[in-house]
């Protein structure tokens, strides 16, 4: 009895130690794996947080960054209703999930410009993630959104501009102030942020100059017409002191009745009132000032070059829109003109 019980305890001592080398090497492999495998899900929300952060400091401008939080909160709460009872996590964020976003933005009947602008934000994100480690995968790799329809730029007729200007422009520092704004915006094609965001100090009269911070934080100089400077002079003449603390940021250009930094919003008002006197468009806002600046540009024989150095932008494919304008107007002529046309 005694003899079995050793012998069965001696087997039991030579069975051990294997056993004991499955396990450890059982344990070892689950730290590899856990080492090698996926990333753990993380909640969506605050890595869109972190993300907009990681914009800011990129120098984008402010309604850049806005837009991209506009896009990706609309994407979380898309999330949102596929998690159901959970927070959104990375684990939702898929290809799957991706392309119903875009299908239920489509059936919501948003502009394939607004669908492209939100999943290049979506795709922006997902390179963040996987640049981060967050991601294994890039789940939109590969998507595309439908093209962009085909949209001529709005714009206005010589003779509206000359109906404009003509107009009285009043005595009050405010009639002033409105009438340097669009000669302003129609002398250079600035966008509504770099007229708003636009110093004092960043622009002289004597020389016509003025240096404006475009997108991305590029700077770029542009000619400013006769008329704009006259109409600035003015204005700067009639407005109030501005107040200390806005010197000491740059003291702006144009003001609002309290002396400080007039707001996009103010401007947008104006000129989409003023606009509406002069013409029967239905978009009247200061880009179809910057769209006539280039359009009147172009039909006069300005290079495309040119034109795409004054109005900032990155591509000349930006640019090129406008020559479609320009064909349609020698198409217009032409049929017009020609006998046999």
């Amino acid at each position: 009895m005694t003899q079995r019980r050793g012998t069965s305890g001696a087997s039991r001592r030579r069975k051990s130690p294997g056993g004991a080398r499955r396990r450890t090497g059982s344990r070892a492999s689950g730290r590899s794996a856990g080492r090698s495998g996926s990333p753990r899900a993380r909640q969506i929300a605050p890595l869109i947080d972190a993300f907009l952060r990681d914009l800011e400091g990129r120098n984008l401008s402010e309604h850049t960054i806005a837009a991209y939080r506009r896009d990706l909160c609309q994407f979380e709460l898309f999330l949102t209703d596929v998690a159901r009872d959970e927070k959104p996590t990375t684990r939702h964020f898929t290809s799957a999930t991706v392309r119903r976003f875009v299908a239920s933005l489509a059936a919501s009947k948003y502009a394939r410009r607004s669908v492209q602008r939100k999943l290049a934000a979506v795709k922006s994100f997902a390179r963040h993630l996987v640049s981060r480690k967050l991601l294994d995968m890039n789940p939109t790799a590969g998507l595309s959104a439908p093209k962009p329809e085909k949209r001529l730029p709005s714009f206005l007729s010589r003779k509206e501009i000359d109906l404009l200007f003509e107009a009285p422009a009043g005595s009050k520092a405010a009639d002033l102030r409105d009438r340097a704004i669009l000669e302003l915006l129609y002398s250079t094609g600035l966008r509504l942020s770099e007229l708003v965001g636009l110093k004092k100090n960043q622009i002289d009269l004597s020389s016509g100059l003025a240096r404006v911070m475009g997108k991305g934080g590029k700077e770029r100089v542009v000619p400013v017409g006769r008329a704009a400077v006259t109409s600035i002079k003015r204005y700067l003449a009639s407005r109030k002191d501005v107040p200390r603390g806005s010197r000491g940021r740059g003291e702006p250009l144009f003001t609002n009745g309290r002396g400080g930094q007039l707001s996009g919003r103010t401007v947008q008002r104006m000129v989409s009132r003023r606009l509406g006197q002069v013409s029967e468009a239905r978009l009247l806002s200061p880009h179809v000032l910057r769209h006539t600046f280039a359009t009147h540009m172009l039909n006069a024989g300005a290079d495309l070059r040119a034109v795409q150095e004054l109005l900032g932008h990155a591509s000349l494919s930006s640019t090129q829109i406008y020559t479609h304008v320009s064909t349609e107007r020698l198409k217009k002529i032409y049929r017009k003109s020609h006998p046999r046309a």
